[in-house]
């Protein structure tokens, strides 16, 4: 939550300076986060553990966190809708536009041995 520091009385504003600089001291005591993830690295390899195990999932790096933040995200963002591609024949209102999870009818279909492009939708 942001702060309005044009709302602040001279008093909550001078606690709110001396809070900041608490807290920039705080962190900067702090030894450099690659430095606590190599000891612990070391700890838990001399146990003849590794952090995946005694954390779970896996250790987040520097190089997986930079890939991640690099992927484009569709998430907030509407995709254009697209028109179907594959109709079921059984039933006409069954479509689906080939994007995604097939679904059931044509998992079925396709396991009977049928093509996927037996269900084109010819133009």
């Amino acid at each position: 939550m942001p702060i309005d520091v044009d709302e602040l009385s001279p008093r909550e504003l001078e606690s709110l300076i001396n809070k900041a600089k608490r807290r920039k001291t705080a962190l900067a005591k702090r030894k450099p986060i690659a430095t606590v993830r190599a000891k612990l690295r070391a700890q838990a390899k001399a146990e003849g553990y590794t952090i995946e195990e005694l954390f779970g999932g896996t250790a987040a790096t520097r190089k997986t966190a930079t890939r991640k933040a690099a992927k484009k995200s569709t998430a907030g963002r509407k995709l254009g809708k697209v028109p179907p591609k594959y109709r079921n024949p059984a039933n006409k209102d069954e479509t689906w536009a080939g994007r995604g999870k097939q679904p059931r009818w044509l998992v079925a279909e396709l396991e009977k041995g049928k093509k996927l492009e037996d269900f084109l939708i010819k133009k």
